[in-house]
């Protein structure tokens, strides 16, 4: 009789079947964490946005509250001269309006100056968050389940409530 070299096809199937098994377990919940973490730095990015239009109502009291979430961040990658266009008290990556599967916007209203202004993250998609945020001069985060819906005006979301509540 022949010595058996390798693994048998039964054999190969019942591993491959494990590992199968193993993955439909850990996928979901990794798709979970991720959605977590995005709805996470969504909500630091609003608390960051609301700072940053405090930031710039200080420098610039002509102005006010920064009119586009561009006025906030540099230019290009690289902060040189800060000034009312491009304030450069943001990252570069979140002036884009684009971060973490979350889409940003932050407008100052009123005016001139501008006196008030409201900063919303709504998901990308169901994949990248659920949870939709805003926040307006108060300062305060607030949320919504519906993700993309109801978040249009500082009105809007001055109803939601705040996230710890």
């Amino acid at each position: 009789m022949r010595k058996q070299k390798g693994f048998s096809l039964i054999e190969l199937l019942i591993v491959v079947a494990i590992i199968l098994i193993i993955a439909a377990i850990a996928i979901p919940n990794l798709l979970r964490a991720r959605i977590a973490a995005n709805e996470s730095s969504a909500a630091a990015s609003v608390r960051t946005l609301g700072t940053a239009q405090i930031t710039y109502s200080n420098a610039y009291p002509a102005t006010g509250y920064a009119a586009t979430i561009a006025a906030l961040g540099p230019s290009a990658a690289a902060c040189t001269t800060p000034s009312s266009t491009n304030a450069c008290v943001i990252d570069y990556v979140l002036s884009q309006g684009t971060k973490s599967g979350y889409t940003f916007t932050s407008a100052g209203t009123g005016g001139p100056p501008a006196t008030q202004f409201v900063s919303i993250a709504l998901p990308v998609s169901a994949s990248t968050g659920v949870k939709g945020f805003c926040g307006s001069e108060d300062n305060v985060v607030r949320f919504t389940l519906t993700g993309s819906g109801g978040i249009t005006d500082e009105t809007a979301c001055l109803a939601l409530n705040p996230i710890g509540q």
